[in-house]
């Protein structure tokens, strides 16, 4: 059997973004509680995202730049891995307050995100990102692709989203950009 490289690659890739989502769901969650969820997208939904990339930065016109550059990096990488989080709170209540509310009640209120939500997606992507590295597999936090992919409805409730694109190639598209 003959396998290409570009099959073996994908492959690779692919194995890796599986891994990628494990690690995430293992990653330690603050008062045990998991709000956390991951997807895999390639062909069709990558390349939504990257279109969806393409119109929020055209949208805000010269600032709107590097939505622009990661797009392309978007469409360069093999597969693109979704991790975000519910905005929801741990209901401490007045105990905690370190969202900078008066409780759990004004914090949803004032529809803000829970810090413990904020550090539960955090440590996941770390966790994340170093099994794609561990794999040899380029990959880059991309808050752009995350945005493009809650815009599309991807993970459905859960809003912030971070897109983590793949890529194996003999360079590493993420790295050396134009602004």
């Amino acid at each position: 059997m003959l396998i290409p490289s570009q099959s073996a690659e994908f492959d690779a890739a692919l194995a890796a973004a599986k891994a990628v989502c494990a690690a995430a769901r293992t990653a330690p969650k603050a008062c045990g509680v998991d709000h956390l969820e991951s997807a895999i997208l390639t062909g069709e939904e990558k390349a939504a995202v990257s279109a969806q990339m393409r119109k929020i930065g055209q949208s805000f016109g010269e600032k709107g730049g590097f939505f622009l550059r990661d797009a392309g990096n978007v469409e360069e990488a093999q597969v693109l891995v979704l991790i975000g989080a519910k905005y929801e709170t741990r209901h401490l209540g007045k105990l905690c307050g370190a969202c900078g509310f008066d409780g759990c009640t004004a914090c949803t209120a004032a529809g803000a995100t829970c810090v413990f939500t904020a550090m539960d997606l955090g440590i996941a992507l770390g966790s994340a990102v170093s099994v794609a590295a561990d794999a040899r597999i380029d990959n880059r936090m991309m808050f752009t692709a995350g945005k493009a992919a809650a815009a599309l409805g991807y993970l459905g409730q859960h809003k912030l989203i971070i897109g983590i694109p793949l890529s194996v190639s003999g360079k590493a598209p993420f790295f050396d950009r134009e602004a």
